[in-house]
Order: C-alpha cells, then sequence, then structure tokens
C-alpha cells in the first residue's frame, strides 16, 4: 500500500518541502540550524531521497543506517524533539492534503475533499501535538534526573575531591617512609570505610614492613657469619689442597720406587729361579759322578781280584819254571835247552808278578783316591741338596717379596689415583668455597642495602631497632670470628 502511494508522494514532496522550509525560515528557532540558502537546499535533496526511500517500503539495514545518521546529527547540533515532531507534522499535513485531492472520485466534490484532508491533518496534528506533550514531558523528567545525577556526582566528586586530599597528604607521607601517617575517620560517607581500610593496611604494613627489616637485620648478621666463615673455611681448604697436592707428589714417587721394587724382586726371583735349575742340574750331575765313581770303585776291585789272579798265575809259573830249571839240571846236557827255556820263562814270570803288584799297588792307590773322591762328590751332592734347599727357600721369599711388592704397588696406584681425585675434589671445593664466599658477600651488600632503605621507614619504633641493629652488629664480628675458628 505504501508503495502505491510512491506517485503521489514522489509528485508533491518538493512543493511540501518548500512549505515547511518556509516555516523553518521563518521560524528562528530552527533557521538558527541553517547557515545559508545552500544548506538549506541540501538538506531539503536529502530529504526528498529519504522519502523516495521510505515509499520503497524496504526498511532494512540501509534505510536504519540513514535514521541513525539523522538522528545522530539532530544530537549533535541539540535539535529539540519538539521542532522535530512540528516540523514533520507540517510535512504530512502537505501530503495528505496532496494525496486526497489526487484521489478523490469526482471534481466536482474536491471542496468536499479539501476539507476531509484539513480534516486528516488536524487530526495528525493533534497526533502529533499529543505525542509532542508526551515525548516533551519525559523529556522533562529525564532532564531532571539528568540534573539530580550531575548534582549528585557534583557533590560526588566534591566528597571525592576532599578524601582524595586526604589520600594524597598521607601517600606523601607514606612514599617518603612516614607509616604512622593516617587517614582521619571524619571522611565523606562514602570514604569512611577506604579510611578503614587505609588504615588498616598501612597498620599491617608497618607491622609488616618491621618483621621484614628485623628479618633482613638477622639474614644480614647471619650472611656476616657465614662470609667470615667462608674466608676461613677458604683459608683452611687452599691449605689442605696444597698439603693434598703435596701428598699426591709424594704418593706417586713412592708408588714408582715400589713398582721399581716390584720389578727387581721379580727379576730376582727369575734370577733365583734360574740358579735353582741350575743347581738341580747340578746336583743330577753330581748324582752321576757319584753313580760313575762307585761304577769305577767296582771296576777297580775286579782290576785287583784279575791282578791277584795274574799275580797268583805269575807265582805258580815262576815255581813250575824253577821246577822245571831243577829238572833240567838233573837232566844235564840233555836238559840245557830247556833250562834256558824255564829261566826265561821264570823270568817273565817275576817281571809279570813285579808289574802285577805294582798294577796292584796303582789299583789299590787309585782305589783309595776313588773312594775320597767318592766321598767328596757324595758332599758336594748333600752340599749342592743343602743349596737346592735353600734356593728353593730363597726363590719362595723372592717370590713373595715380588707378589707383595706387585700387591703394593696396585694398591699405592689406586691410593695415589684416590689422593689425586682428592686433590681435585678439594681444588673445585676450594673454588667453590671462594665463589661461595663472593656470593655471601654480594648477599651481604644487598641485605645491608635492603636494611638501610627499610630504615627510612617510619614505624614508631624505628630509632629502637636500628640502635638495637647497631649494637648487635658492632658484635657480631667477634662472635662470628669466634664461631669460624
Amino acid at each position: 500500500m505504501l508503495r502505491a502511494l510512491a506517485p503521489s508522494v514522489s509528485k508533491n514532496i518538493g512543493a511540501a518541502l518548500e512549505v515547511f522550509y518556509k516555516k523553518v525560515r521563518s521560524t528562528p528557532q530552527t533557521a538558527a540550524f541553517f547557515r545559508n540558502e545552500d544548506h538549506i537546499q541540501g538538506a531539503k535533496k536529502r530529504q526528498e531521497s529519504h522519502w523516495g526511500v521510505v515509499t520503497t517500503a524496504q526498511f532494512d539495514e540501509r534505510y536504519v543506517e540513514g535514521v541513525t545518521a539523522v538522528g545522530k546529527a539532530h544530537a549533535r547540533i541539540g535539535l529539540e524533539p519538539r521542532w522535530y515532531i512540528g516540523g514533520y507534522a507540517l510535512l504530512v499535513e502537505q501530503l495528505i492534503h496532496a494525496v486526497v485531492r489526487e484521489r478523490w472520485p469526482s471534481r466536482f466534490a474536491r471542496k468536499e475533499g479539501k476539507v476531509l484532508g484539513e480534516e486528516i491533518g488536524v487530526l495528525v496534528k493533534a497526533a502529533l501535538l499529543d505525542m509532542d506533550y508526551s515525548i516533551t514531558v519525559y523529556l522533562d523528567i529525564l532532564a531532571a534526573e539528568r540534573k539530580a545525577a550531575e548534582d549528585a556526582r557534583a557533590k560526588a566528586e566534591q566528597e571525592q575531591a576532599v578524601a582524595l586530599a586526604a589520600l594524597s597528604d598521607v601517600l606523601n607521607r607514606l612514599s617518603g617512609g612516614d607509616l604512622e601517617a593516617k587517614l582521619s575517620p571524619e571522611q565523606p560517607e562514602n570514604f569512611v570505610g577506604m579510611a578503614h581500610d587505609y588504615n588498616s593496611s598501612v597498620e599491617t604494613l608497618r607491622g609488616t614492613i618491621g618483621t621484614v627489616r628485623s628479618a633482613a637485620e638477622e639474614i644480614l648478621r647471619s650472611t656476616t657469619a657465614i662470609s667470615e666463615a667462608s674466608n676461613h673455611l677458604a683459608q683452611r681448604t687452599e691449605q689442605q689442597a696444597a698439603g693434598l697436592e703435596e701428598s699426591t707428589a709424594a704418593v706417586h714417587e713412592l708408588t714408582q720406587n715400589v713398582a721399581l721394587t716390584a720389578d727387581g724382586a721379580h727379576r730376582a726371583a727369575n734370577v733365583v729361579s734360574v740358579a735353582l735349575g741350575e743347581a738341580r742340574v747340578s746336583g743330577e750331575v753330581v748324582m752321576r759322578a757319584v753313580t760313575a765313581m762307585g761304577a769305577i770303585e767296582k771296576s777297580s776291585d775286579e782290576i785287583s781280584k784279575i791282578i791277584g789272579v795274574i799275580d797268583e798265575i805269575a807265582f805258580q809259573t815262576n815255581l813250575l819254571a824253577l821246577n822245571a830249571g831243577v829238572e833240567a839240571a838233573r837232566a844235564g846236557e840233555a836238559g840245557r835247552g830247556f833250562a834256558v827255556v824255564a829261566q826265561e820263562v821264570r823270568e817273565l814270570a817275576q817281571r809279570c808278578a813285579s808289574a802285577a803288584r805294582e798294577i796292584k799297588a796303582l789299583i789299590s792307590q787309585s782305589s783309595g783316591q776313588v773312594q775320597a773322591g767318592v766321598g767328596l762328590v757324595n758332599n758336594a751332592g748333600e752340599a749342592l741338596d743343602q743349596i737346592i734347599s735353600r734356593i728353593g727357600e730363597i726363590n719362595g721369599i723372592v717370590t713373595g717379596i715380588a707378589s707383595a711388592a706387585s700387591d703394593q704397588s696396585v694398591g699405592l696406584r689406586e691410593v695415589n689415583a684416590a689422593v689425586a681425585s682428592m686433590d681435585t675434589i678439594t681444588q673445585q671445593n676450594a673454588a667453590m668455597v671462594e665463589e661461595t664466599s663472593a656470593q655471601t658477600l654480594t648477599l651481604r651488600d644487598e641485605v645491608e642495602r635492603l636494611v638501610n632503605a627499610l630504615s627510612g621507614f617510619k614505624t614508631g619504633n624505628t630509632a629502637s631497632m636500628n640502635a638495637s641493629f647497631h649494637e648487635r652488629h658492632m658484635q657480631d664480628p667477634t662472635q662470628n670470628h669466634r664461631r669460624a675458628g
């Protein structure tokens, strides 16, 4: 239906706006919102465009944005709603007259249509006027409430200014370290709780800072003691490190000496072992010599027996030759040749007997010497047995010495490694102690600065606490020295 009115509205909106802006020009309250005629013509064109959008019945986002822009413009320039509603009433009246004239069924009754248009226009004006009054009352109430709110805000701002001034004063004193500054409880009603909370907070802060200061002073004393103890510990650790370094060198030298001793003992054991083997071989040779001497003695006995037999044979031969010579002599000339032979045989038997006696004497002498040699060889064998036994004992002792020296060398190497490790650890500990001492001194300086900073706060018992702290601090170095020593 609204779109059906679009041609009539488009046809008559220009004339209606001429009547509207004529009224605007003649009314000082509305004319003041326009700079010149160009400004009015620009507003008129925007109104025509706006009514073109309205008659399309498309109340979409574009329409809402346009209406919102108009409302913001009215609010910015301070146009009261009654002038906006009155102007719309005049514009709507002109449009109603135009629409009624165009749509009235008879030209002869056009006068009645005009009257009807005027009556409808009056009715619309009355409705808009009634709406204007209601909105005006609503806006008056809003204005009164706004003024009351502004008065309340002004009062609150005044009370806030008073409270903030008092708070600023105590905060300035607080920034200077005065924790005895308090807010007066005689504050505006809305700030009495704030004053109480502030005073309670400052009281708590004063107690906390006092506790922190006491703790900081105690930490300062402790760090002083720790610093001195760390210095003494660092000195002792350095001395211990130097002693361990000397011990490491001595143990290392001892380890080398024991290793050399073990090596010499092993070589001596090898030499003794070789000597033991050679002595055993010599013993075996002596035993074989004893056996051979025994065999020689036995052979000498056998030869003596044979020589005895030969001597007996020579004796018998001599007797036979003697008898043969006697018999040859009895035979006379016939036995002379036989007597010569018998004499020769007798002489040969005598020489044989003489040789046998000499051989027997030599064999007897050789047998005595062999027996003496056997005795000597037996004595040598017994001596070699004793030597072998002693060498065996020496070998066992030297082997034990070599084994013990080897064990000692291994043990000393382990001791040397342990002492070297202790030396390294002690040096590391010395470095750590020095670093700890330096950090402790740094901590002491920081805590001392903290104590000095906390001493700047006025808590009511600052003077007594400072005097007590300095008195204790002057005594602490001696006590710390006694504890560190």
